[in-house]
């Protein structure tokens, strides 16, 4: 079964943003950081509600557009840790997060590499990871997220296509691109996890720890 033409275009315009995410979406397209689509956004909403996710790792906060996508689709007491390099991006994050009703014991926002900041979470205490950072980093990400998702628990990388680059022979991979494809495949590979990649954004590779 093809996708009809236009297909993506309506699913990105399926669901309206409100004034909150409108204004999030707007500082992260000014700060250059790429904020998720709508589609990709409702999509972690969804996910994150059908596991009625309590505990939520994010690699890479932005302007707070996917953690608010994510809050959103949440148990009511679960906590958002969301980890970025950027302390002027999380800043706007929190505006954002505490404008659309999230307080302080909803959030735990930590300014760090990633790299250095997940090794000092704990084993198997997280539903949900979510990954839309360095590119490159991406097998440290996968690693650190097996060790971090309890049984059952759901991980999602974001930007895997890599506008379509991934899809190539490899041949004219950047770093980055080559470092999305070696992740892809660990996940494909790996016995502990089920997956499945989500033409969804620009690509939502999603796993289910077993």
């Amino acid at each position: 079964m093809t996708t009809p033409a236009g297909a993506g275009a309506y699913a990105e315009t399926y669901l309206v943003e409100d004034e909150v995410l409108g204004r999030a979406r707007a500082a992260g397209d000014a700060a250059g950081a790429h904020p998720i689509t709508p589609a990709g956004g409702a999509t972690l909403s969804v996910l994150a509600a059908t596991i009625a996710a309590r505990a939520v790792v994010e690699i890479g906060t932005g302007s707070g557009v996917s953690g608010l996508y994510l809050l959103r689709g949440m148990a009511r007491d679960g906590v958002l840790t969301t980890i970025d390099v950027d302390p002027e991006l999380q800043r706007s994050a929190r505006r954002t997060f505490m404008e659309a009703g999230y307080g302080p014991g909803r959030l735990r926002l930590i300014n760090g590499m990633a790299l250095e900041v997940l090794p000092r979470l704990t084993d198997g205490g997280y539903d949900l990871v979510v990954a839309d950072a360095i590119p490159g980093e991406y097998p440290g990400y996968l690693a650190e997220a097996i060790r971090l998702l309890r049984p059952g628990g759901v991980l999602i990388l974001e930007g895997v296509l890599d506008g379509g680059r991934i899809a190539g022979d490899g041949s004219a991979d950047g770093p980055g691109t080559a470092a999305l494809r070696e992740t892809a495949e660990l996940v494909r590979d790996d016995e502990r996890l089920l997956s499945a990649l989500l033409p969804v954004a620009d690509g939502m590779l999603c796993a289910v720890r077993r």
